[in-house]
């Protein structure tokens, strides 16, 4: 038995869990039992206008009935700001972070104006604009209180990490290129942090030592690498599974509400069946 073995699954209660969840949150549970480790539980709810009490509940009723059990409480990101704050805090004394005022649309027009705008895994890069203002107009805009986001420098904390490394199980060894997403945002101008930089600080904090989630988030693990080295967080292992799709080769999203767990329970599938399912052994039949 090995108990050092602590993996995650990490909902945002913004609707009901679907299929894809099931698959993801089963994958993981799964991944603790065979080694003997830990499965927790964590709610990834920073954004306050689209989460939601009942979808808490929901969630924790639906992996209950799918039969997973997890160690100790359940952790609500919204409960934990100042963590976060914190670790801000942190790469702001480093002069990795700046300000950045503009708005959605100004950046699509600065993009759009440009003939060569480099593009990453969230589309086309921040152009940088505010990471080049005059010092003295950013203390002003600051002291007038001006809506704002905090961007990581990305040139410059590539340069105080250096060359990183991270390991996914199925892909095996990776060198961090976390350049690929330009300067990402890690406090939004409406919630003061975002998803790159809890997820890795909870990760940490939480002692998880295998984050198992889509591969839809494979790109994400070169900011999170990055992040964990400039903030001096533990480095887990990742494994990154398949995405359950349907017959139209799209994933499953929250959207899908004949899908969810909810709508298949009501629809007469027990537990049994909708674990089959989700693990695609009656992908035939469901899809």
């Amino acid at each position: 038995m090995n108990r050092s073995v602590t993996t995650r699954f990490a909902p945002s209660p913004t609707g009901y869990l679907h299929l894809g969840h099931a698959y993801s949150a089963l994958f993981s549970h799964q991944k603790a039992q065979q080694a003997g480790g830990r499965f927790l539980l964590r709610m990834e709810d920073i954004d306050v206008g689209r989460c939601r009490s009942e979808f808490h509940d929901a969630i924790l009723e639906d992996l209950a009935w799918l039969g997973l059990t997890w160690e100790g409480p359940v952790r609500r990101q919204s409960e934990h700001m100042a963590v976060y704050a914190n670790a801000l805090h942190r790469l702001r004394e480093r002069a990795l972070l700046y300000p950045c005022f503009c708005s959605r649309r100004e950046i699509a027009e600065e993009i759009a104006a440009s003939a060569s705008a480099p593009h990453g895994p969230d589309g086309p890069h921040y152009p940088g604009t505010c990471r080049t203002m005059d010092p003295q107009v950013r203390r002003e805009r600051l002291d007038r209180g001006d809506p704002h986001a905090l961007r990581l420098d990305m040139q410059q904390a590539i340069h105080q990490a250096g060359i990183l490394g991270w390991s996914d199980a199925e892909q095996g060894d990776q060198v961090a290129r976390p350049e690929i997403f330009g300067d990402v945002v890690l406090a939004r101008r409406d919630v003061a942090t975002s998803y790159h930089l809890s997820v890795t600080v909870d990760d940490h904090l939480q002692g998880v030592t295998l984050v198992t989630r889509g591969t839809d988030l494979f790109e994400a693990s070169h900011v999170h690498r990055l992040l964990q080295a400039l903030l001096d967080l533990d480095r887990p292992l990742y494994h990154h599974h398949r995405l359950l799709v349907g017959t139209d080769g799209k994933r499953f999203a929250k959207r899908d509400k004949s899908l969810t767990l909810r709508a298949l329970r009501e629809a007469g599938r027990t537990a049994e069946e909708v674990r089959t399912m989700a693990l695609g052994q009656d992908r035939k039949e469901t899809m």
